[in-house]
């Protein structure tokens, strides 16, 4: 190699070793460090709690959580969804999931058709204080569930709506969260096409039907979402309506494993935590499924 050579291959050796220190994005490090501790610390506990269902109960009761495999999975898991519990010895995990899912359906698709018919009065129909009406619907969000449930109760009983899926389901299904969005939604839609519509000879529920409810796909989708995961995560309310444990849904059977004693007043710790994986399934299937729709319609405001 001649000098030449030799000062032609310094300099480029030099740059690539600068470039290789400039190559390491310490800012990015740090947001993938802090993403991945984020994410460990909302698996750890699920993945904690799936290994400890796999144990039997004294080994629970004796040694707290488990951090390994167990050797009763089939056999706890089996027994979770196919074998009676409870009081009666007639309801079982099958019978609660489908309660959690008509409750969860029965909460999305009620509070969809409620909001979007709410913000469509509100958006299309001139009528006077439609404004105030729609601050008096959103400041509904100021009084959660709990400080109106007494009133809410006193209603469905005095209707004998207890232990029914109508009582479940109907008193909860007015939504301000899903009226605002749909709200904002329907002001972001062009004017040319509500104009273009009545050229057409479209009335007011044909333009519904037709031309929003079409448009509102992603919106749909998002509020569906949120509303299915806070039906199915529901437990004060249940709790309140039903005495009947037919209608007993997961999220309060997991109390209701822990109320049934086996030995010297050892609960069913196994059970239990195989019931909360089980009710943790469906709304993280339906986000997985339709996680992008849900972006969409969080985010998308072109129309």
């Amino acid at each position: 190699m001649t000098l030449a050579d030799t000062q032609t291959a310094t300099p480029s050796a030099t740059s690539a070793g600068a470039s290789a220190r400039r190559g390491i994005n310490w800012g990015a490090v740090g947001d993938h460090a802090i993403l991945i501790a984020g994410a460990l610390l909302m698996v750890v506990p699920v993945v904690i709690a799936f290994l400890t269902s796999t144990w039997d109960p004294i080994t629970i009761h004796r040694g707290g959580l488990q951090y390994v495999p167990g050797p009763h999975f089939a056999e706890t898991y089996r027994t979770v969804l196919f074998t009676g519990t409870g009081f009666t010895g007639e309801v079982n995990g099958m019978t609660m999931t489908m309660n959690s899912l008509i409750l969860g359906l029965g909460f999305a698709v009620g509070k969809i058709v409620i909001s979007m018919m709410a913000a469509y009065a509100i958006v299309y129909f001139r009528f006077p204080f439609a404004t105030l009406a729609f601050w008096a619907v959103f400041t509904t969000l100021l009084l959660p569930l709990e400080v109106r449930i007494l009133p809410s109760y006193e209603i469905v009983q005095s209707m004998g709506l207890t232990n029914t899926y109508t009582g479940l389901i109907v008193p909860l299904i007015a939504s301000a969260t899903g009226t605002f969005f749909f709200r904002q939604f329907f002001k972001s839609v062009p004017d040319e096409l509500l104009e273009a519509a009545r050229i057409d000879g479209a009335g007011p529920f044909k333009f519904f039907i037709d031309i929003l409810v079409p448009l509102s796909r992603t919106m749909i989708a998002a509020i569906f979402i949120i509303m299915f995961v806070y039906g199915w995560n529901q437990y004060l309310w249940p709790t309140l309506i039903t005495t009947d444990e037919h209608y007993f849904t997961l999220v309060r059977g997991i109390k209701q494993i822990l109320q049934v004693w086996i030995g010297a007043n050892i609960p069913e710790y196994g059970e239990a935590m195989a019931l909360s994986i089980l009710a943790m399934l469906p709304p993280v299937v339906i986000v997985i499924v339709f996680q992008s729709w849900f972006i969409k319609g969080l985010t998308e405001s072109d129309k």
